[in-house]
């Protein structure tokens, strides 16, 4: 490695949120150890997938982490997903992602998702083979230059479960470290919570089309995954069951689009 330079970056897209930006960088500069902190505003709104590549062309770090502008890592989160990756044992990492203090009914519901997600990247029949909410991820630089995210995915949906599927079908699906742990800001209401599902469900219509032989999980799958949001209790429980048919309208509103 060349004398001073950083082995981990972070690269952090944001867009006019700079109430949320300053407590996120606060979380980085409150890290274990050393890191190169790489800010992408995405000021013409290109999109986050956009705004990754252009950290990862500007960053110089061995390992480029990972996170949205709204989260808060903890102090060791950096130190915890570069370990294995600095080590040679992988090529990706992933962690928890937890709501802050006073989490709504539909922080929870949305928690319970990402986490089931993550716990079935690996399994047989998943939607989301190799998922890693980019919120929480980290890659060896030469993988992220290699598998770039796709920049034809225009919003925060789909383009996650993109680059995990084709990080997959290399080998690299992202290991899962307990220890590295990113805080989501916690203050998601049911209008934006439902909102936010059925743009992943257009974001899923243009995930699928993207390739051959993408399919939607198995029933036992979703069953799964209403398991899940209950298990969070019965209010979360109900908004995974209100999620899944507001990501199908969002699907049927994309497909319907393409059509035209």
């Amino acid at each position: 490695m060349e004398s001073g330079r950083p082995q981990i970056s972070v690269v952090v897209p944001t867009r006019e949120r700079p109430e949320l930006l300053r407590r996120c960088l606060a979380a980085l500069e409150a890290q274990t150890v050393p890191v190169e902190i790489v800010v992408v505003e995405d000021l013409e709104g290109r999109g986050p997938a956009w705004a990754r590549n252009e950290g990862v062309r500007r960053a110089q770090g061995e390992v480029i982490c990972f996170t949205d502008d709204d989260c808060a890592p903890a102090p060791g989160w950096a130190e915890a997903l570069a370990a294995p990756i600095l080590a040679g044992e992988v090529e990706a990492t992933t962690g928890p992602v937890s709501m802050g203090g006073g989490a709504t009914p539909a922080d929870q519901a949305w928690a319970s998702i990402v986490h089931y997600l993550q716990v079935r990247a690996a399994a047989p029949g998943t939607a989301s083979p190799g998922f890693a909410v980019t919120a929480n991820l980290a890659a060896r630089r030469s993988l992220c230059e290699r598998l770039p995210f796709d920049e034809s995915f225009p919003a925060a949906a789909g383009e996650d479960r993109d680059w995990g599927e084709r990080a997959a079908r290399e080998g690299t699906t992202p290991v899962f470290v307990p220890e590295g742990l990113v805080v989501h800001r916690p203050g998601l209401s049911l209008r934006d919570f439902l909102r936010q599902q059925y743009r992943y469900g257009r974001g899923a219509a243009r995930y699928r089309a993207r390739a051959s032989g993408r399919r939607p999980g198995s029933p036992a799958f979703y069953l799964g995954l209403l398991q899940a949001g209950f298990r969070a209790g019965l209010r979360p429980g109900l908004l995974v069951a209100a999620a899944q048919l507001a990501t199908l309208a969002g699907v049927i509103s994309a497909r319907s689009a393409a059509r035209r």
